[in-house]
């Protein structure tokens, strides 16, 4: 569960005299924090911690063990009864529904133009992030309209987009006031369809079309009228994580199938309307309280948890004696449905109230108890507690606590000692249960093998009760492993760059982290917010980062550099820079700078008013402009790429162009202390020149952004992408194979095959994964993901809600997976960190042999380097039986994981 630090809040429980109260009263909210981990159960990641100011209630009773004892009913019991009272708040998120519209009026052809109006019926500030496509053009990118179809407001994004606000119309659907935007579509017949998706601004949150863009046609290549389906839902989650909706939307079915011999001609689509659900998660605030009493007659403490949360709220419970704060099993008798966790702990489902408007419960504590100590969990994937530590509520008066301050350091010291060593047996005891356990689990599915009448789910629920116990047993043994810790370095050593030149692997064994998102540079403090993660990021297993471009920028993101010598971005200073970098070093993690060597932003206009004149350190005039771009008037040689057309494109075969760049690279390296380099936009300019500069600056890793459009035939991806590939690994033969290329083949095909559950896909017709990582996996770097293609930009989202199919692909397979930033700091989080233990623990590397055993309709299967067994996809599968046994060690949402044991 992904957690957002909402006000950090350090005090100790209060106390309070007062009566008991009834369960069904409202209190008014105090405070509210947020934090990240649990110390009650491992893996878990999320809490929260409260303060509420609670009101006054009246009488209760307790069901005991055998008979009813009914506790004082008198309302004059006096305050001493009352040992601790608080109220927490706590947030939760309900669903609203609302509805999209989506309408293309045709018009009459005279007065009114045709007319394109996208709207939403949801209170929010809603943008339009839209662009179109023209007849023929069957790639994923958008261009920007023309200038007559663009609304008042809209705002240019980059040179493929377009953001247009939506506005309060004077209409209204059913059950909201609708917001909405109109596209005149003038005489612009020679687009062939629109592109957008929605965004919510004060959330953050994206609405597409399954997962991809949303595809509103305009012409009709194959002659057939197009319609529309009945309408789909769709929904949202709001956030800096960017959870991704789906908004289903598609052609009829008969319009899919097109003859190759029809002969293409083109016509306007017929004017259609539709209304689609929308679903969007808003927060709502609850509370739980909790009084304490101590009761004579029944000679325990009965504490009260009270919470206005629907559904079932399951209360993991222990106690703790004489202050400490160690989890101890409590004595019956237990609250009613009550089970037992392990011998450690319990789990109590809270009742619900009579008058449904939540749950309660009673517990009985022994007095000999001091402190009761809980988590709560909502559901599989939310667990609350208090700050990173269990909620600890104290079962006697303050005054018999012992005093934590009255001791001293020696006596403290003595007091942790004494309570690690048993901690360390109980560890061991608790795996001996653990072992037990599985013994009489492998007992029972023998005598379910035996038993022909039992059910092979029957079989199946034991093997996955084995399968859990194992995982948590060997989690138990990890923890016990000690941390080895580095000697401290000298800034000297930690800024020195390697002596000898890499392939552009490292390692082999590098997991890369992109360190950013589109809008980090917000804050214009990411350096800072990116150092206190560095311990994190690097016990998780990242050994490579990539930050964002440093220098000065036109655009905020940094990808229009100006002064290449000016590291004060919108990310931090350089200063600042220099400090991320070094504490990178300091953990074990690499950096690798993004640098944009293909274009660059002038200081000065020329006499005709162009913008060509370079300032700064490196003040070069339009000689260092191919004059093949028609924007910037430039008078060097003819570009040895493609075309950017937002900047000057650079002129890499200048000599002293490629000086100036290769003394620039090698100042990084020593002056910021980088160790390699993401090379931005590399199909601008030979991979010759970057060899040039590779063998300059002599980098621990590079990789370049080698992107361009995959092999479409009618709309349709085509199985066969050897000459995507071919690109790519001719642009990497340029460079002398010193550098690695971005594995955009692999990420198209994992689109493909993932969302229209073609998985036979991901095998090329020579048995190979039909990415770079098949052909020259060493040079390979994998990703779902980046800044481009998801953030806020989403101009190639992966499906949505196969995010961690991805990475159990990439993460398993050879290459360099990389993991974007989005998705670390998500809910995706735990799941992402076992599948990066599972490749550090079996040393899988950009260089493993993958032997495809499976790849249908439904599923894909693969063995890796004969440790490592993967599955991805809805259909059936387990590993075959044999001389090796295979256990699962990381499974999710249509995939799983074995390792050989």
């Amino acid at each position: 569960m992904s957690t957002v630090r909402l006000e950090p809040l350090l005090h100790q429980p209060r106390r309070e005299s007062a009566r008991f109260v009834f369960p069904y009263e409202s209190g008014k909210v105090s405070r509210v924090s947020y934090c990240r981990k649990t110390s009650a159960l491992q893996g878990s990641s999320g809490c929260l911690r409260f303060r509420y100011r609670a009101p006054r209630r009246a009488l209760l009773r307790i069901r005991a063990k055998v008979t009813e004892t009914p506790l004082a009913e008198r309302t004059d019991a006096g305050q001493a009864d009352v040992l601790f009272k608080e109220r927490f708040p706590l947030k939760r998120t309900q669903t609203v529904e609302g509805k999209v519209s989506v309408r293309l009026d045709k018009g009459d052809g005279h007065k009114e133009k045709p007319r394109l109006t996208v709207g939403c019926s949801l209170e929010g500030k809603w943008v339009l992030h839209w662009g179109v496509t023209y007849p023929d053009d069957f790639s994923s990118e958008w261009d920007q309209p023309p200038p007559e179809m663009r609304p008042p407001g809209s705002i240019p994004v980059k040179d493929y987009a377009i953001d247009t606000p939506l506005k309060k119309a004077s209409s209204a659907l059913e059950g909201g006031i609708l917001y909405e935007v109109q596209i005149d579509l003038g005489s612009s017949s020679s687009i062939s369809a629109i592109h957008f998706v929605l965004k919510e601004e004060e959330t953050g949150a994206w609405y597409q079309y399954r997962g991809r863009d949303f595809k509103i046609p305009l012409l009709d290549q194959e002659g057939h009228e197009i319609t529309v389906n009945e309408k789909k839902g769709f929904s949202i989650w709001p956030g800096a994580l960017n959870q991704i909706s789906n908004l289903l939307l598609k052609a009829d079915e008969s319009t899919a199938k097109v003859e190759k011999n029809v002969k293409e001609r083109s016509r306007v689509v017929e004017g259609y309307y539709k209304e689609y659900p929308i679903l969007k998660e808003e927060p709502v605030q609850n509370f739980m309280t909790i009084n304490v009493r101590r009761s004579d007659e029944l000679q325990k403490n009965i504490v009260l948890f009270d919470t206005d949360i629907p559904g079932d709220v399951v209360v993991h419970w222990g106690v703790c004696r004489d202050g400490s704060t160690r989890w101890e099993f409590p004595t019956t008798p237990h609250p009613k449905g009550t089970k037992v966790f392990r011998g450690k702990a319990l789990r109590t489902l809270l009742q619900p109230k009579a008058n449904g408007s939540g749950n309660w419960g009673l517990f009985p504590v022994d007095k000999k108890f001091s402190c009761l100590l809980f988590v709560l969990k909502l559901n599989e994937y939310t667990w609350l507690n208090n700050m990173g530590n269990d909620f600890y509520i104290p079962l006697i008066s303050e005054g018999s606590l012992p005093s934590q301050t009255s001791r001293t350091l020696a006596e403290t010291e003595k007091v942790e000692q004494a309570m690690r060593e048993p901690q360390e047996l109980e560890a061991i005891s608790y795996t001996d249960e653990i072992i037990n356990d599985i013994r009489s689990l492998v007992t029972d599915i023998s005598a379910e093998k035996r038993n022909i009448t039992k059910s092979k789910e029957a079989q199946e629920s034991i093997l996955q009760e084995i399968e859990k116990l194992a995982a948590e047993a060997y989690g138990i043994f990890r923890s016990s492993i000690s941390v080895f810790v580095e000697e401290p370095v000298s800034d000297a050593e930690l800024l020195k760059p390697p002596v000898q030149i890499s392939s552009g692997t490292g390692s082999g064994f590098e997991i890369l982290l992109q360190g950013f998102n589109w809008e980090s540079h917000r804050s214009g403090k990411w350096y800072t917010e990116l150092f206190t993660k560095a311990p994190e990021l690097s016990s998780l297993g990242f050994t490579v980062i990539w930050l964002p471009p440093p220098t000065e920028s036109v655009s905020a993101e940094g990808y229009m550099p100006k002064d290449l010598y000016n590291l004060n971005s919108r990310y931090g200073s350089m200063e600042e820079l220099k400090g991320i970098v070094r504490r990178f070093h300091e953990v074990g993690i690499k950096v690798l700078g993004d640098v944009v060597l293909n274009h660059r932003c002038a200081h000065h206009q020329n006499k005709n008013g162009v913008w060509n004149i370079f300032g700064g350190r490196l003040n070069w005039d339009d000689r260092a402009i191919v004059s093949d771009d028609p924007h910037f008037q430039g008078r060097g040689n003819k570009s040895s790429g493609d075309t950017f057309h937002a900047a000057p494109n650079i002129d890499h075969s200048q000599e002293f162009v490629r000086r100036d760049l290769k003394e620039w690279l090698c100042w990084l390296r020593e002056e910021i202390g980088y160790d390699g380099w993401r090379l931005d936009f590399v199909r601008g300019f030979w991979g010759g020149y970057v060899k040039d500069y590779l063998e300059a600056s002599e980098p621990f890793f590079a990789v370049g952004e080698y992107w361009d459009s995959l092999s479409y035939a009618y709309g349709q991806m085509d199985y066969n992408q050897d000459s995507h590939r071919q690109r790519i690994v001719d642009w990497i033969n340029a460079t002398g194979g010193n550098a690695s290329a971005f594995d955009v083949t692999t990420k198209g095909i994992l689109h493909a095959a993932l969302e229209k559950c073609e998985y036979w896909r991901l095998s090329d017709e020579k048995g190979k994964p039909p990415g770079v990582l098949g052909w020259w996996p060493s040079r390979a770097v994998t990703f779902i993901e980046n800044h481009d293609t998801g953030s806020t930009q989403g101009h190639w989202r992966f499906p949505s809600g196969k995010e961690m199919q991805g990475y159990a692909y990439i993460l398993t397979h050879p290459g360099t997976p990389t993991v974007f930033y989005d998705h670390i700091v998500s809910h995706y989080h735990q799941e992402i960190a076992t599948l990066m233990s599972v490749r550090h623990r079996n040393m899988l590397s950009c260089r493993s042999t993958v032997k495809i055993l499976k790849a249908e309709r439904d599923v894909y299967a693969a063995e890796i380097d004969e440790k490592v067994v993967v599955k991805i996809g809805p259909g059936y599968f387990e590993p075959p039986h044999g001389p090796q046994s295979w256990s699962v060690v990381a499974e999710g949402k249509e995939y799983k994981v074995w390792e050989t044991t």
